[in-house]
């Protein structure tokens, strides 16, 4: 199975290393507008180099092609290789608006090309151990979920990302993790609550979602913190707590402030203990369901339900209101799915 790479920056890095470790794949090629960037790319992973992805889809004519670039230009990409028979993985979220994201489903479909969204949360092993031992029964009936996912501010090198109509900001880049992955964990969303504070410095949301189920969830999101990439979920239940964070194996931390010269990666990367990171487990699943027509753990209508709830989410910040999510999606229809906050 040969694939290609189009976006070399730090998730682009990230697939590129990870299809050179999948077996049975081969990095034919990685692309990038800015031409030093994907020669770094290609040097450190063995492959080819280009500046245009047309070239690259005609040239290697590659079997799956990783879409890493900023969220807004995901949809045009997507489009250029569902014409050219080439099969996709998009990073999340799949697209900057609902349209976008339904009009990249239905080309995919008419091509006949697989669309895989990476949401890799579901593929970190303490969530999947989490949502395991959720479904098992371990603490009866989930009653109240707290998860966090809070980090610096990617925007410090990145300035897309401090554009809402692009990025979708804090809510729908980062927080999308959490919603999708409780949302496979736990089920359907009814309602979404949200609180939403935006400075220069930082980005800050409070999402709570209620279940179908009666379960409630708060989902804090932070860009702008003065720390490492911290992530954290606490599930109580009607037997018991289930409890992860990605600092208990530090003893001693010290926060401080990053001055304006410390700019750092524009996305942080969680780490994970397991011998593969996620990535390539991701990667991994994503090339066995092509392999064997079998279906991936996240669909594109996962992708695009998580999506809907995150812009939920933000219409609730902006009314102050709760949103119930039928009423959200009965809106959308009554004005030809065309109108995204």
């Amino acid at each position: 199975m040969k694939a290609a790479v189009v976006g070399c920056g730090i998730m682009g890095r990230t697939h590129a290393k990870n299809w050179v470790s999948v077996p049975g794949v081969e990095l034919v090629g990685v692309c990038d507008i800015d031409k030093d960037l994907a020669d770094k790319v290609a040097g450190s992973n063995k492959t080819k180099a280009y500046t245009s992805f047309a070239e690259l889809l005609e040239a290697e004519k590659p079997d799956v092609v990783s879409v890493c670039v900023p969220t807004y230009l995901h949809k045009e990409l997507v489009l250029q290789a569902a014409e050219a028979g080439v099969h996709i993985v998009c990073e999340k979220p799949i697209a900057s608006t609902l349209t976008d994201a339904a009009e990249m489903i239905a080309a995919c479909k008419v091509h006949d090309v697989r669309l895989f969204i990476a949401h890799v949360v579901r593929f970190f092993p303490s969530y999947r151990d989490l949502s395991a031992k959720l479904k098992a029964g371990v603490i009866g009936e989930p009653g109240v979920i707290h998860t966090k996912r809070v980090g610096g501010h990617p925007g410090r090198a990145k300035s897309w990302y401090c554009d809402q109509e692009k990025s979708g900001g804090v809510i729908l880049d980062l927080l999308i993790h959490d919603i999708d992955y409780l949302r496979s964990a736990v089920g359907e969303v009814e309602s979404v609550f949200a609180l939403k504070r935006m400075t220069e410095e930082a980005d800050y949301a409070l999402v709570t979602l209620r279940f179908a189920n009666g379960a409630i969830a708060n989902l804090e999101g932070y860009w702008g913190y003065p720390g490492p990439f911290t992530t954290a979920v606490e599930m109580a239940g009607t037997k018991g707590v289930l409890r992860y964070h990605s600092d208990d194996a530090v003893s001693l931390k010290v926060l401080s402030s990053r001055k304006a010269s410390d700019i750092g990666p524009s996305v942080a990367v969680p780490k994970s203990p397991a011998y593969h990171d996620p990535y390539y487990y991701e990667l991994e699943h994503f090339a066995q369901c092509l392999a064997n027509g079998t279906e991936p753990i996240v669909s594109t209508e996962d992708a695009y339900q998580a999506m809907s709830i995150a812009f939920a989410a933000v219409a609730s910040a902006q009314s102050g209101k709760p949103v119930r999510m039928d009423d959200f999606a009965q809106e959308r229809a009554l004005k030809g799915d065309n109108s995204d906050v």
